[in-house]
């Protein structure tokens, strides 16, 4: 990787939480917050439903009568398939994991900081959570599954999509 590459190399973060039953949870993501400097808006903005048209499009499907489906898609964006190359470094305990994963791959390309902590570089493959363009690329995914399923697109809501099944 040159110099500039490195220079603009995402960090990996990972939160621990504990939950109810007192297991430990961890969600990575991908700290975004240098792309703002070298990224368009116009690249990683993705639409958002406003407050006004949830509510005007539930008033409408329950004055219609139709059947509503809401999901959660698990690791959702990783669905998406990154569009440029983004870097990101893995550190430490991470680091070390991804190497046990196939040492064959990867142990060539671990350094060491000057503190002894394990380093990793990786370009990412899929859309992750705390990169900027991760929302647009998982909308994009979304829609054009939707569409190649029977869903027209609503015109005023960008996150509404109908199929008329009768």
């Amino acid at each position: 990787m040159s110099y500039d590459q490195r220079k603009i190399t995402l960090r990996y973060l990972i939160f621990l939480k504990e939950k109810r039953d007192r297991t430990i949870k961890a969600r990575g993501c991908a700290d975004g917050r240098p792309q703002r400097i070298y990224t368009a808006k116009e690249y990683t903005s993705s639409p958002t439903v406003s407050k006004e048209a949830m509510m005007l499009s539930c008033a409408i499907d329950a004055k219609e009568n139709r059947y509503v489906i809401v999901s959660d898609i698990p690791g959702a964006f990783l669905h998406a398939d990154m569009d440029n190359n983004v870097h990101m470094l893995l550190e430490g305990t991470v680091a070390e994991m991804i190497i046990k994963l196939d040492p064959t791959i990867y142990r060539k390309h671990i350094w060491y900081n000057k503190h002894g902590k394990p380093m990793l570089y990786v370009q990412l493959k899929k859309a992750l959570y705390g990169t900027l363009q991760a929302a647009l690329l998982f909308r994009k995914l979304s829609m054009e599954t939707l569409q190649e399923r029977g869903f027209t697109l609503n015109p005023y809501d960008k996150w509404v999509a109908n199929k008329d099944t009768k």
